[in-house]
């Protein structure tokens, strides 16, 4: 059984109702681990350490090169521990052992890369009218809240926390209440190179109880989620009354167009990828597949084909392909989605069924599933779904494509295939989404800002815009002809 504790000033401490919750293995159901369910108290107990911690100037007030220091030994500690870190994600999430691997090792670099940009130039100058000089410096917010969802449980975290860190900013975590064993492994090893006690801390709990106040709280000053929509409204709610800065990644339903010029075997094997990679559970997946209607029946007898060919199995076993879902909860919500399908009148190509064979009953394996048939006004088409389904429809023409593609409330993600660039570009520039690929879909990169339009969030992470949304900009002026202004007449003289 896996020890969890939360950590709040340096120190690893149960909750303070000393309730704990079940940590589940999604491959199989058997409980891996308890976790402390954190309460309002905790939570307020962190912010308090997180506030003093960062008007103390402990952290903010240390050279950016001191800051940068600790995030390349972090980075350094996670690689020492990337076996370990993969068996805990897979075990935790029940992703494959070979995603969990890439996602340990996106991590470390995540933390080498703003290690690095934290010591690079960030100010400005301005050359103005008056006998002034006027510039910009760039200052950490104070306490930050982070908030992160399950389905990356290590790496989601680190996107928040290493550009937190770096900026100079103390933090309140708190991580999914499913998928707390890794996260907490990464505070293991920020204790270990010796972060400074109140820089950083850690809440588990619910979402309602702790990540509510900390978006609710005075003295926290901005908040960073990611999750579902309906949660970051509640968020936005509660955080307005303070007037915080709110950083918002939220859900998806990103179209992956595929044109008739394009190379079909990439087109279907990317496109498989995009939505069956993390089975489903992807904020960016692919989970709209539009295709010009000359190559549609091609496309799907293809697909269907490399899709019912997908090894699902628990994510330790090397030769899965697709592990389970995250829970019994989410597990279903997937399969009610697959019901209203079905009786919106579209037809299932593949899969629709949870695994119960093969030793995988106890799990929470389903099928990957397409449907076909669909009409754009249904929920499946709509709606984020989170799993491993798909819908495959057809277009005429480009005018139609772009049109269907964002005939959603989402704007995350979105891919072309074609091998026309001027057309690519065009279709590309005229989709309603923050994180686009031409002949590819999914790969990511520190260095570029991760983000969506509409109903899909609020500013961005990773690259010099995932720093920047962890400072404040301060305007500087200074006077270089230092006389009286002479605005009022002086009676004396």
């Amino acid at each position: 059984m896996i020890e969890l504790q939360m950590y709040i000033n340096g120190e690893w401490k149960e909750s303070s109702n000393h309730e704990k919750r079940p940590i589940v293995n999604p491959a199989n159901g058997e409980v891996i681990a308890y976790a402390p369910e954190g309460t309002i108290k905790d939570a307020r107990e962190a912010i308090d350490v997180a506030r003093k911690t960062f008007d103390e100037g402990i952290w903010s007030d240390l050279p950016a090169v001191e800051r940068a220091s600790y995030l390349f030994k972090i980075a350094g500690k996670i690689e020492e521990n990337q076996e370990e870190l993969t068996r805990l994600e897979t075990l935790d999430n029940g992703k494959t052992l070979r995603e969990a691997g890439y996602d340990i090792l996106d991590a470390a670099a995540c933390f080498r890369y703003y290690a690095g940009l934290i010591t690079k130039p960030d100010g400005q100058t301005y050359h103005v009218a008056d006998p002034m000089q006027a510039m910009v410096v760039r200052e950490p917010i104070g306490v930050c809240g982070l908030i992160v969802p399950w389905n990356y449980p290590l790496l989601m975290s680190v996107w928040k926390i290493a550009p937190a860190l770096a900026a100079g900013n103390t933090i309140v975590f708190k991580p999914s209440e499913i998928t707390p064993v890794t996260p907490k492994k990464l505070f293991e090893i920020m204790d270990e190179v010796g972060i400074p006690k109140g820089v950083a801390n850690m809440v588990f709990g619910a979402g309602p109880v702790v990540g509510h106040e900390i978006a609710a709280s005075s003295k926290v000053d901005m908040v960073s989620f990611t999750g579902g929509t309906k949660t970051g409204k509640h968020i936005m709610k509660m955080a307005a009354d303070t007037m915080k800065k709110v950083s918002l990644e939220l859900g998806g339903k990103s179209p992956n167009i595929i044109f008739a010029d394009s190379d079909l075997e990439t087109s279907v094997d990317y496109a498989l990828f995009g939505i069956y990679s993390g089975a489903g559970q992807v904020c960016s997946a692919g989970s709209r597949i539009l295709v010009e209607e000359s190559v549609y029946d091609e496309f799907v007898n293809q697909f269907v084909e490399r899709a019912n060919e997908i090894k699902v199995g628990p994510g330790n076993d090397p030769d899965s392909e697709m592990g389970p879902l995250v829970s019994q909860q989410h597990l279903e919500k997937v399969l009610k989605y697959i019901e209203i399908g079905q009786q919106e009148g579209a037809k299932i190509a593949a899969g629709g069924n949870r695994i119960v064979s093969n030793g995988l009953e106890t799990g929470y394996f389903v099928e990957p599933t397409v449907f076909v048939d669909v009409q754009q006004d249904m929920r499946i088409v709509q709606e984020e779904i989170f799993g491993p389904v798909v819908v495959i429809q057809k277009f005429k023409d480009e005018e139609e494509a772009i049109k269907l593609a964002n005939d959603t409330d989402y704007g995350l993600a979105g891919a072309v295939f074609t091998n026309d660039g001027a057309k690519a570009l065009r279709v590309i520039k005229k989709l309603r989404a923050g994180i686009t690929w031409i002949n590819a879909y999914h790969p990511t990169y520190n260095e570029a800002p991760w983000g969506g339009y509409k109903q899909s969030g609020i500013g961005r992470s990773l690259g010099t815009f995932g720093l920047e949304e962890f400072q404040e900009i301060k305007q500087i002026n200074i006077n270089l002809q230092v006389e009286p202004i002479g605005w009022f007449a002086n009676k004396n003289e």
